[in-house]
C-alpha cells in the first residue's frame, strides 16, 4: 500500500493530564474574580463574602460530588449526555445534549464580547456600535463583531489540536490570569492591615435591605459563577486516566475557586467606602479601577489584561466541552454524520467544533444577547437530570463500577438532591421575578422545540438504520436493550462509545 494512505501511523494525541484538567474545571466553571464586583454593590460587603463561601457547599460541592462519581463511572466523550443516556434513557439523553448545545450558543457567545470590551478599555478606539462595516436587516456587523471573529478563530484552530492542548493552554493562561490578582491581593491586604480597615463592616448593602433579601439577590448572582462542574466530562475520552485524576481534579478546583473569588474582593475592600471605586458602585470589570486606585495604571492595565486572557481561555475550555454535544448525538444516529468525523492525527471532532463557532459567532451579535435569560432554566434541566441519573443508576446498576463513590449513602443523596432542587428551583423563580414572561416564553420555546425534533430524528434515525441493515443483508429489531454495561471497544487510549 502507497505510503501516504491508511498505513500512516499518526502518534497518539495529547491527553489531558492532571494540572491541565484542573485548569480545564477552573475556566469551565470560573477565570478567576472577574465578574464577581456586581455581588458586592447588590448584597454589601459582608453577605457577598458569606456567598462566596457558602454557595460552594449548597450548589458546587453537591453538583462535584455528583460529576464525580458518574465521571469515573462513565468516563467517555460526551460526558453528562451518556450518564443521563444510561441512567434515563436515551428520550432524556437527547433532551440534555439538545439543551446544553443550544443554551451554549448565547453563553459562549459572552466571551468573546467580553474580551472585546476589556480590549475597548485599553484602546479607546474601539467602541461599540462605531466603525460598521455592513447591516443586514436589524443585525449590524462593527469592528467589535470582526474582533470577535477573530477571537473565535484563533481558538477554533486550537481546539482543532485535541483537548489536551486546549488544556496545557488553559494552564498558561491560568498563571496570566491569576497572577495581577495575587498581585492585587497582596497590596490590598497590606493596606486592610496597616490602615485598619474592617472589609466587612457592612452585612448588606443598605440599611433598608433585610438580610433575606440580601442573601437572595446575592445567591443569584453567586451561583452562575459556580456552575460548569460536569463541562470537562465531555472531553473524559481525551483524559489521563479520567477515573483517578477526575475527582482530585473537581476537589482541587473548587477550593481554587472559592479562594480566587475570596481572596481578591477582600482586598479590594481596601479602596475608599464611597465614590467611584467604593464597593457601592462596583459591577462587572470594576477590579481594573480598583487596581488603579491600589497601585497605579500598571496593575490597572495587568488586570485589564488578565481579564482579556480569561475570557478567551473560557471560551476556549468550554469550545472544548460543548463541541463534543453535537459529536455525541451525531454518533447516536440523531445527527448527520459528518459531524463525528475526527481529524486523522488529533482526533479533533472537526466538523462539531467548526460547526459550532459559526454559531457562536452569529450569536455575539449583539441582537442577540437578550436571549440569554432562557440560560437559567435549562442549566437547571440538565443539573437535575444528572441527579436523577445518579439516583437511578444507583438503583438499576448498583454493581456498576464506581472508583469514586459518594460516601453517605441514600442520606447523603437525599441532601445533594434537596440542596440542588432548592437552589434551582429558587433561581428559576427569581430569574422569573426579574424577566418576567420573556424568560418563560423563551424557554418554553426551547424545551418544545427539543421534545418535537426527538420523535422526528428518531424516526430518521430508525429509517437510516434499517436501511443500512438491509444493504447489509440483515434486519433490524429496533433498539439495543439498556444492558448497563459499555458497549463496543473504543480505539487504543479512548473511551468514547457508550451503547444504552
Amino acid at each position: 500500500m502507497p505510503v501516504g494512505q491508511s498505513d500512516v501511523r499518526w502518534p497518539q494525541p495529547k491527553r489531558v493530564r492532571l494540572l491541565a484538567l484542573v485548569a480545564l474545571i477552573f475556566f469551565s466553571v470560573s477565570g478567576g474574580a472577574y465578574g464577581i464586583e456586581e455581588l458586592f454593590s447588590t448584597s454589601g460587603p459582608g453577605m457577598a463574602v458569606l456567598l462566596i463561601i457558602v454557595t460552594p457547599l449548597i450548589y458546587s460541592v453537591p453538583h462535584a460530588l455528583v460529576c464525580a462519581e458518574l465521571g469515573t463511572a462513565i468516563p467517555v466523550e460526551g460526558g453528562y449526555y451518556h450518564w443521563v443516556k444510561r441512567g434515563l434513557g436515551r428520550f432524556w439523553a437527547f433532551q440534555q445534549g439538545v439543551l446544553s448545545w443550544v443554551c451554549s450558543f448565547v453563553d459562549m457567545a459572552l466571551y468573546p464580547v467580553l474580551f472585546t470590551s476589556y480590549l475597548q478599555s485599553l484602546v479607546g478606539a474601539v467602541a461599540p456600535g462605531e466603525h460598521v462595516l455592513f447591516t443586514v436587516g436589524h443585525l449590524r456587523f462593527d469592528l467589535n463583531w470582526m474582533i470577535c471573529v477573530g477571537v473565535i478563530v484563533v481558538f477554533t484552530l486550537l481546539n482543532l489540536l485535541g483537548a489536551g492542548w486546549v488544556g496545557d493552554s488553559s494552564v498558561a493562561f491560568a498563571l496570566i490570569c491569576l497572577t495581577p490578582m495575587l498581585v492585587l491581593t497582596a497590596i490590598g491586604g497590606y493596606h486592610l492591615v496597616a490602615d485598619g480597615i474592617n472589609p466587612i463592616s457592612s452585612m448588606t448593602a443598605s440599611q433598608d435591605q433585610s438580610t433575606w433579601n440580601a442573601f437572595g439577590a446575592g445567591l443569584f448572582i453567586v451561583m452562575w459563577n459556580y456552575c460548569g462542574w460536569d463541562s470537562v466530562s465531555n472531553v473524559a475520552g481525551e483524559m489521563e486516566n479520567p477515573r483517578k485524576h477526575l475527582p482530585k481534579a473537581l476537589a482541587v478546583s473548587v477550593v481554587l475557586i472559592m479562594v480566587g473569588y475570596l481572596l481578591p474582593s477582600i482586598a479590594s475592600l481596601a479602596v475608599g467606602a464611597d465614590g467611584e471605586t467604593g464597593w457601592q458602585s462596583w459591577e462587572a470589570g470594576s477590579f481594573s479601577e480598583i487596581a488603579k486606585q491600589l497601585a497605579g495604571p500598571w496593575l490597572q492595565i495587568s488586570v485589564t489584561i488578565g481579564g482579556m486572557f480569561a475570557a478567551v481561555a473560557m471560551f476556549s475550555a468550554l469550545l472544548a466541552a460543548n463541541s463534543r454535544l453535537p459529536l455525541a448525538l451525531s454518533r447516536d444516529g440523531y445527527l448527520p454524520g459528518w459531524l463525528s468525523k475526527e481529524s486523522k492525527r488529533y482526533k479533533a471532532p472537526i466538523a462539531s467544533i467548526v460547526g459550532s463557532s459559526v454559531i457562536y459567532a452569529m450569536f455575539c451579535l449583539s441582537s442577540f444577547t437578550d436571549l440569554v435569560v432562557f440560560d437559567v432554566f435549562l442549566t437547571n434541566i440538565g443539573i437535575l437530570l444528572e441527579v436523577a441519573a445518579l439516583i437511578a443508576l444507583r438503583i438499576k446498576a448498583p454493581q456498576m463500577a464506581r472508583p469514586y463513590r459518594i460516601p453517605g449513602g441514600w442520606w447523603s443523596l437525599s441532601a445533594i438532591t434537596a440542596s440542588l432542587l432548592a437552589v434551582c428551583v429558587w433561581a428559576a423563580w427569581q430569574q422569573y421575578a426579574d424577566e418576567g414572561t420573556k424568560a418563560v416564553t423563551y424557554s418554553l420555546a426551547v424545551v418544545g422545540g427539543s421534545l418535537l425534533l426527538y420523535p422526528l430524528l428518531s424516526r430518521r434515525k430508525a429509517a437510516r438504520a434499517a436501511a443500512e441493515a438491509d444493504a447489509a443483508g440483515y434486519g433490524v429489531s429496533g433498539d439495543t436493550p439498556e444492558t448497563g454495561q459499555l458497549a463496543g471497544s473504543a480505539p487504543a487510549g479512548r473511551t468514547d462509545s457508550v451503547d444504552a
